[in-house]
């Protein structure tokens, strides 16, 4: 397998992954991912860690949402983590869950509006513009990153969407770098998600080729073939339960 990365998510010890990272690394993972799922894990801090004790290893948020965190702050926070492993950071967004998103008083609204609203002024931020603009989600006037010790050149951080819905894949084909695809999908649901890209990157003048496309792939391994089946019906059950859109 040429491209292969590793994908945490909380259910070890948050100083093991630091292990887990190095040995990644090591055997020549290309890159860490960092869930940000239900509340109990923020991916910004864990990346941190994992760019501080890696050299070569791409690190991306795999996703957070593009709900909870002001513009200005998403974009200070990504410019950080390039400054703190230049060229290795992967920004990835959702469009969040339902009832998740509703019970902590987020109103996920016109998703496909706010992610496209989002990425827009991200990219331009980063990219070390003056911007202004005035959306539905997102009003800013004259700001910028405000870089007094550091790199002031364009950053090069990749930003990607978690897509899931077929519109929300689309949409990732015309203004995204990538696709990160979740797992608990069967392969007809891929087929479709390619079909979409395809009419998405059509819309920019693109190709499939253009796209990155991760592929999230579960695995429950003991040596106990048992004990791993259970720890799937664990994993299915919560995610399914927790996670209805996937269902």
């Amino acid at each position: 397998m040429e491209r292969v990365a590793l994908y945490l998510q909380d259910s070890h010890d948050l100083r093991d992954g630091l292990d887990y990272v190095r040995y990644a690394e090591e055997k020549g993972f290309e890159a860490v991912w960092q869930a940000e799922s239900r509340l109990v894990r923020d991916a910004i801090v864990p990346m941190a860690a994992y760019a501080a004790v890696t050299e070569k290893l791409k690190v991306g948020s795999g996703v957070i949402n593009n709900w909870t965190r002001n513009i200005g702050l998403l974009a200070a926070t990504f410019l950080t983590l390039d400054d703190l492993a230049p060229g290795r950071i992967i920004c990835g967004l959702g469009a969040w869950w339902d009832p998740l998103a509703a019970n902590v008083g987020i109103e996920r609204r016109k998703p496909l509006l706010a992610m496209r609203e989002t990425i827009e002024v991200l990219r331009r931020l980063l990219n070390m513009e003056r911007v202004t603009f005035k959306g539905e989600f997102h009003q800013v006037e004259g700001i910028e990153l405000d870089v007094v010790h550091g790199r002031r050149e364009p950053r090069d951080v990749e930003i990607m969407i978690g897509a899931t819905g077929p519109k929300m894949v689309e949409l990732t084909g015309e203004i995204a770098d990538g696709i990160v695809l979740n797992y608990c999908v069967p392969p007809e649901y891929n087929d479709m998600a390619m079909e979409r890209l395809v009419i998405g990157a059509m819309k920019a003048g693109r190709s499939l080729d253009d796209i990155d496309r991760p592929q999230l792939v579960v695995c429950s391994v003991d040596e106990d073939h048992d004990k791993a089946i259970d720890t799937t019906r664990e994993l299915l059950t919560q995610y399914l339960a927790q996670q209805p859109h996937i269902a």
